[in-house]
């Protein structure tokens, strides 16, 4: 089993439709230790059971990461349960509604910093106080998404969070390097999480981006979990600093593919709104 003797902590699962499930799973699948973390008491009810099925025992721990005392207080769990840990999952993001709709110069500096302080600088704040725990082949995975490259309509404030987060990741990877810890990001492609119910039109995304994906589908959360726990494992030694496209393709298309009908006229190939 490529995990089997690894252990680390997975944070950001919401429910069983999250990106960080599908990667816990996986991970889980192949032999991996794993402990989680809920934002809180309501998020605990919701997540024990899958606490359970990921056979956490009392690796389930509260971790609200706009909370400083909260992150030292995982690591302190961590080490007296687990002790030396070789991954972390950072599936955080979060901005305000303003920051998803309307006009996007009309963003609020309030907005602005509470986006870049949970979505972006949480992920140094975790690295930084694990990491006396990480082992010397460790590896840190973070999530990102195409609106951080390209502008997407109505990700607005994200699409800054996550242009910030995959630089962040390639810095953090070269500090990080002489000290044998990886850091990497999957960018996957849009899929119907929590986190994503909160944008405008999202379902219109989902069919743009299967219309338009060569591979002609949506990804799912297990290709994106088996893609992360590739990247945590020891397959994956000689890879930092990367941002993994998980997204069927999509993320190399310069334009939509075009169809020709019998009179030569062009239309964009496409089975969804006209």
């Amino acid at each position: 089993m490529i995990m089997k003797g690894k252990k680390g902590v997975i944070l950001g699962i919401a429910n069983k439709k999250s990106i960080a499930y599908g990667i816990a799973k996986a991970c889980q699948e192949q032999g991996a230790e794993i402990a989680i973390t809920f934002l809180n008491e309501r998020f605990e009810k919701k997540l024990t059971p899958v606490a359970e099925e990921l056979n956490c025992g009392a690796k389930f721990y509260p971790c609200d990461v706009s909370k400083p005392e909260e992150i030292r207080a995982l690591k302190e769990s961590l080490e007296k349960d687990m002790g030396e840990i070789d991954f972390v999952v950072h599936s955080i993001a979060f901005a305000p509604k303003e920051g998803l709709s309307g006009r996007f110069y009309d963003i609020s500096k309030e907005a602005f910093d509470i986006a870049m302080d949970i979505s972006v600088y949480s992920l140094i704040e975790v690295v930084r106080e694990l990491k006396p725990i990480l082992s010397t082949s460790s590896s840190v995975l973070t999530l990102s998404y195409y609106g951080g490259v390209k502008y997407i309509p109505n990700y607005n404030l994200m699409g800054i969070a996550k242009a910030a987060l995959e630089m962040t990741t390639k810095y953090l990877a070269e500090d990080l390097g002489k000290d044998g810890i990886r850091v990497n990001a999957i960018s996957a492609g849009p899929i119907k999480t929590l986190a994503a119910a909160g944008i405008d039109d999202f379902s219109f995304m989902l069919k743009w981006n299967k219309a338009h994906a060569p591979l002609k589908e949506n990804v799912t959360i297990n290709q994106v979990g088996n893609s992360g726990m590739y990247l945590l494992s020891d397959l994956s030694s000689g890879v930092t600093g990367e941002i993994h496209y998980v997204d069927a393709g999509y993320n190399l298309m310069g334009m939509p593919a075009v169809e020709f009908d019998e009179n030569g006229k062009p239309h964009i190939a496409w089975d969804g709104h006209s």
